[in-house]
């Protein structure tokens, strides 16, 4: 079991990078989305879902490879970054090349400077606070996307 929660949690091989993991997850999930929607016409809605399935088992793939390797937030993990990202991108009126490329940055912003109330949220136990600091970063990229949007920035 531990060999799923570390390949999930790693999502799927991205968390070893050596250079900027958190990006590289977050890179992941925006590559992700494009594919979704450019193949499937995937939109906000079903980038929501996905964020909503996968958080229960984010948060136990995040606790249970931070236990095996024994940190409290081991840079390996990078799922939560991926689910920061979907989050982002449901801020977006349309998804574009723009849009894209503002929320994998907005994103990376909020998740690096992890403004108030986003480093109290990491004090949270084990992988709750692993992932939903990142989910705040997410709402906090959304926020500022939707806006963007509203005002036909992308």
């Amino acid at each position: 079991m531990s060999r799923t929660a570390v390949l999930l949690a790693t999502w799927f091989g991205c968390g070893y990078f050596p250079w900027g993991p958190g990006t590289v997850g977050s890179l992941a999930a925006v590559v992700i989305a494009i594919l979704l929607h450019a193949f499937l016409n995937v939109g906000r809605i079903t980038v929501f879902v996905m964020v909503a399935a996968l958080l229960g088992p984010a948060i136990w793939a995040s606790t249970e490879t931070a236990r095996r390797v024994k940190r409290k937030d081991p840079g390996i993990v990078v799922i939560d970054e991926v689910l920061g990202q979907w989050v982002t991108l449901v801020g977006a009126t349309e998804f574009n090349w723009k849009s894209f490329l503002a929320g994998f940055l907005l994103f990376r912003i909020f998740d690096i400077w992890k403004p108030w109330p986003l480093r109290d949220l990491e004090r949270l136990p084990e992988g709750t606070g692993i992932v939903l600091d990142d989910i705040g970063a997410g709402l906090y990229g959304a926020i500022i996307l939707y806006i963007g949007g509203v005002f036909r920035l992308y």
